[in-house]
């Protein structure tokens, strides 16, 4: 990737979806990252961009050590952290460096904490953010000692949003709808008060196996995700994440809320309610299309839907072939079969 974003990224997409590991597809993210920011970590998550959900559904880190990365993400998702989503978000330019001149501010004195605790010196974090919505997030990491970030980086970094989001949406895009295999009964995990899971269903233990075994991802990842539902939760929303079989193999959809002193997580393969609105986002289907897909999937024919939506049969089959196109599937079987689960 060049300083302007310029290099192709087809061969990162074809890296993770010909079998790459999670391992080595964060090296060559932060390879090519390297040329525009230098660094000695990176993280690069992905999420649906809609404005109620600040936890993303998927990732690939390179260089973090575990430690600090489930307490920095513990630290984010439970508010003791100088940077929230909604804090980057509210600035001309969505980044900013993290370590810096503590202060006296809570957050930032522990969040300084935590970097001299694990040899970090600073770390620069930028929203992926385009005229759509929030994509995910990046963050680039400088060992203590070395040069930490500064305005230039934050400058070089932004301009690599319009080539990472494009990733990030290739990645999702480029694999089959449908799993290759059946999906198992959905699961539920038990969250604790300390944001840790302390039981699971058998079928949940089974979900958490495949997606192991997908992924070949440190367990530490699926802790840290597991507790930011946790705090959402706790923090009073009632969050719903759909990830991408790029990543887990099938569309999963997690869905989280309070049980007692606990937080309850039902895992499962992504219903179509769950599943249209990530789709709209991700293969960038129009309102049009999603009411006519919308309309399929409540078994109604092209005709029945021209008389419900007042569009011409014309109108409704281009809309089908428009859908058909983006999202790779050769007909309303198998987007009624994807959308399925």
């Amino acid at each position: 990737m060049s300083r302007s974003g310029g290099r192709p990224l087809r061969e990162l997409v074809a890296a993770a979806g010909g079998g790459a590991t999670w391992v080595e597809t964060g090296a060559a993210l932060s390879q090519a990252l390297a040329a525009a920011v230098p660094h000695d970590a990176m993280r690069l998550a992905g999420a649906d961009p809609r404005p109620d959900l600040a936890i993303c559904s998927f990732s690939f880190w390179h260089g973090y050590e575990a430690d600090f990365s489930r307490a920095l993400l513990r630290g984010c998702h439970t508010g003791n952290d100088p940077y929230q989503w909604a804090d980057l978000a509210s600035r001309q330019v969505p980044a900013a460096v993290v370590g810096l001149n503590p202060g006296r501010d809570r957050r930032h004195l522990a969040a300084r904490q935590l970097f001299t605790g694990h040899g970090v010196g600073s770390e620069l974090r930028l929203l992926l953010r385009d005229a759509r919505g929030v994509w995910g997030t990046l963050g680039l990491l400088r060992a203590e000692g070395g040069r930490q970030f500064d305005a230039d980086d934050i400058t070089a970094a932004a301009r690599l949003t319009p080539a990472l989001v494009a990733f990030l949406r290739e990645y999702v895009t480029a694999v089959p709808l449908c799993p290759a295999s059946p999906s198992p009964s959905p699961g539920v995990l038990l969250v604790g008060p300390d944001h840790d899971v302390r039981a699971a269903t058998a079928n949940a233990v089974e979900w958490r196996a495949c997606l192991a075994d997908r992924q070949a991802a440190p367990a530490w990842t699926g802790k840290a995700f597991f507790g930011g539902l946790s705090a959402a939760t706790r923090a009073g929303a009632t969050p719903l994440v759909v990830g991408p079989p790029a990543f887990y193999g099938r569309w999963i959809a997690c869905q989280a809320e309070r049980l007692g002193e606990d937080v309850s997580v039902i895992i499962q393969a992504a219903t179509a309610a769950q599943l249209l609105p990530v789709l709209c986002s991700w293969y960038g289907l129009t309102a049009r299309e999603r009411q006519v897909v919308e309309q399929l999937c409540d078994a109604a024919a092209p005709k029945q839907i021209a008389r419900r939506l007042d569009l011409s049969v014309h109108t409704v089959n281009d809309h089908l072939r428009a859908v058909f196109r983006k999202t790779g599937v050769h007909g309303r079987d198998e987007l009624i079969t994807a959308l399925s689960g």
